[in-house]
């Protein structure tokens, strides 16, 4: 049989946040074990617990989401924005918003690296889209998108759609391979503070 050119398989349009994706999974997959090790929907407390990690991660990245070069770059940046809602759930559980006395990752005012910017929120936008499965637990807490949850709830235009606008953004960005290699880095870094913050905030059941 005679393969023709149109016959041939068609190279693979790059795509920024697919080897985010794949470079990152090992992290990723690790993180996620723990959080789910941790029992974060066995009761309210614990779920609390859950709470202040996302806490103090989003409190990380906030002052990204009023940078005017991200806003032009990546869409509806300001609606992605998550620590407010946070902060509410909080308030809805009885828990004080914790007093953190250490600078964000990301301060207000301070000039932005691209390439960390984009890592950064590569992680908290791909968290976003995998809540679907955490606000079915969090129902079983009697929490909702209104009361206890709401920084887990979806877009209005749906999550997957949310995400798809995200990464078309991500991908169309132009950088050097050296400033990908760095988007890469912070998002491994991105997890890994994650990872710190869940060892420190929500241990095992059997140490709690």
């Amino acid at each position: 049989m005679t393969t023709t050119l149109t016959d041939a398989p068609k190279a693979e349009t790059p795509s920024r946040a697919k080897d985010l994706r794949a470079a990152t999974h090992g992290a990723h997959d690790r993180l996620d074990k723990r959080i789910m090790a941790a029992a974060p929907f066995a009761d309210r407390a614990r779920y609390g617990r859950f709470l202040l990690v996302q806490h103090a991660f989003h409190r990380d990245i906030d002052a990204l989401y009023d940078n005017t070069m991200l806003d032009g770059l990546l869409p509806d940046l300001p609606g992605r924005r998550r620590l407010g809602q946070i902060q509410t759930d909080l308030t809805d559980l009885g828990i004080a918003i914790p007093a953190i006395d250490t600078e964000p990752h990301f301060a207000a005012g301070a000039d932005v690296d691209l390439p960390s910017a984009l890592g950064w929120l590569y992680v908290a936008e791909g968290s976003n889209l995998g809540a679907a499965f955490l606000l079915k637990e969090a129902v079983k807490l009697e929490l909702n998108e209104g009361f206890g949850a709401r920084h887990l709830a979806g877009a209005p235009e749906g999550r997957g759609l949310h995400w798809r606008t995200f990464t078309a953004a991500l991908d169309a960005v132009t950088l050097s391979d050296a400033e990908n290699e760095r988007v890469i880095a912070n998002a491994v870094a991105a997890f890994d503070r994650v990872r710190g913050l869940v060892d420190d905030l929500m241990p095992l059941p059997e140490a709690a």
